[in-house]
């Protein structure tokens, strides 16, 4: 039942599509049954990419678990070379596929095809789909690439360069954090040697050890396949993700030194708003708000760290869906004095936000869910993701634009529950209310109130105890307090309203 309600991640073959998706030259021979055929719909309706995932299928039917599944997919394979003529192909199963073992690279191999052939054993009942984009990846690089065809002559001059990696397909803004990150290393002065997976080919992925180091962006699909290039090819890769101004700053400082340049001038410019809008005076008032902040680890840690130290919010909760990188969330969650929530049961997490009474919510689709529930402001940070979270406009988390980004979206929401929560106070008022003269320019006739229709019974008499209770509350929320008491006490067949009766009626709405 919680499958066909929500979940955070899809199994591992999921996150391969999505490498693949996010490549080119690259196909993806998936053994699967015709339930486990979406990825046109992921990919096509949810990112809205303008061309197909090349993925192919087996698309086995009930009927054929009685005959050769595995010459299913040895035709599905030879098809897909032929048609597609990729430059190296992934092959693998599904979770559905996976339980009658038809061992798809050992097809594959059997069909001695002209191009790199790479198996993907992805155990769909114990990983997920983070995992498998990262191993899929990892599996890529391993497989494909080479080291430096040459050390580059010391005497000769020239710009370091770098791989980036991490942006791939069905990813929270990957496409629009590349363009920053793209730009931020240019005015750096290092050149990029391969970007990955995004956009790249098998081919491209055979260069990547001409690079000086690696610029990680998602640890989640990128860290493996660094680790490995580290230790092959001796490429160290930055660790600071360049979420929010501070961070930003920072990552420049760590480029700068792995690239053995100095830290260029003026590169930030007048760029980061942000950091201005955040000290004036229309910000200062939102010091202090309560945040919960859940997601993947990469985005969840660096969302807690700029409402905390850039935005002034308190951070009262921060978890993450994905058990692997619970140390770090953990580590982050201690250092604001709270418990890290590790779970993939979005109920928990309902609980848990419900408890915490934030002013704002900061997490994936389904924390938006959860927060329009429970009558929060929400901002989306991570995957997973919906349409609306793939804008047409340039719309980054990283970088300083990325920062500005998500001072706008982040803080907006607080503004308009504000905006909301005062015409919802003074709406009961004489003054504000919408029937009201517009007394605050000095004229205008009153709006006498419409008399009750005769068949409808009058209030209830108020008690002069009662009176003198009502006049200790709020001017701006009196009204409303006398409408909710006589209403009350019109239903309860109340004849006399006292001051039991107006706590009864507080009682009795509050709920």
């Amino acid at each position: 039942m919680q499958l066909a309600l929500w979940t955070y991640e899809g199994p591992p073959h999921v996150g391969a599509m999505r490498i693949a998706t996010a490549m080119r030259g690259l196909h993806y021979v998936l053994h699967a049954p015709q339930g486990d055929t979406y990825a046109d719909l992921l990919f096509t309706m949810i990112e809205r990419l303008p061309r197909r995932p090349p993925v192919t299928y087996t698309t086995f039917q009930a009927r054929d678990l009685g005959g050769d599944t595995a010459e299913l997919f040895k035709t599905a394979a030879s098809d897909a070379f032929e048609r597609f003529k990729p430059q190296a192909m992934i092959v693998g199963a599904s979770c559905t596929a996976e339980l009658i073992q038809d061992d798809p690279g050992g097809l594959a191999r059997a069909l001695d095809l002209p191009i790199p052939v790479i198996a993907l054993e992805l155990p769909s009942y114990q990983k997920k789909e983070n995992w498998g984009a990262s191993e899929t990846f990892y599996q890529l690089v391993r497989a494909l690439a080479k080291p430096r065809a040459a050390a580059p002559d010391p005497a000769v001059p020239s710009r370091k360069r770098c791989n980036v990696l991490g942006p791939a397909a069905l990813g929270f803004r990957h496409r629009d954090d590349l363009r920053e990150v793209l730009s931020l290393l240019d005015r750096i002065g290092v050149e990029v040697n391969v970007v990955a997976p995004m956009d790249a080919t098998p081919h491209d992925l055979t260069r990547l050890g001409d690079a000086d180091f690696n610029v990680v962006l998602y640890p989640e699909v990128a860290g493996q396949a660094a680790a490995w290039l580290q230790r092959s090819f001796g490429q160290p890769s930055t660790r600071t993700i360049p979420i929010g101004v501070a961070a930003t700053r920072a990552f420049i400082a760590e480029v700068a030194g792995l690239a053995g340049i100095a830290v260029p001038t003026n590169i930030e410019g007048d760029a980061a708003r942000s950091s201005w809008y955040a000290h004036s005076v229309d910000a200062t008032y939102l010091t202090g708000k309560r945040v919960f902040v859940f997601g993947d680890a990469t985005h969840a840690i660096a969302a807690a760290r700029v409402a905390s130290a850039e935005f002034g919010f308190k951070v009262v909760g921060l978890g993450c869906y994905a058990r692997d990188f619970a140390r770090d969330v953990r580590e982050a969650a201690a250092s604001y004095g709270i418990e890290a929530l590790i779970t993939d049961d979005y109920l928990e997490v309902e609980e848990q936000i419900a408890a915490a009474h934030p002013d704002l919510v900061l997490g994936t689709q389904m924390e938006r869910h959860i927060a329009k529930r429970l009558g929060l402001p929400c901002a989306v940070i991570s995957a997973p993701v919906h349409v609306q979270d793939f804008p047409a406009r340039h719309s980054p988390q990283m970088g300083f634009e990325g920062a500005n980004v998500l001072f706008d979206t982040w803080v907006h929401p607080l503004m308009m529950g504000l905006e909301e929560h005062l015409l919802g106070m003074f709406r009961g008022d004489f003054e504000f209310h919408e029937d009201a003269a517009p007394s605050h320019l000095g004229h205008g006739a009153a709006v006498a109130p419409p008399a009750p229709p005769a068949d409808v019974p009058s209030a209830a008499a108020w008690a002069e105890d009662a009176e003198n209770e009502l006049r200790k509350i709020p001017f701006f929320v009196r009204g409303k307090a006398r409408r909710n008491t006589e209403r009350y006490a019109l239903e309860h067949s109340v004849p006399l309203i006292t001051v039991e009766t107006l706590y009864d009626a507080k009682a009795h709405f509050s709920r």
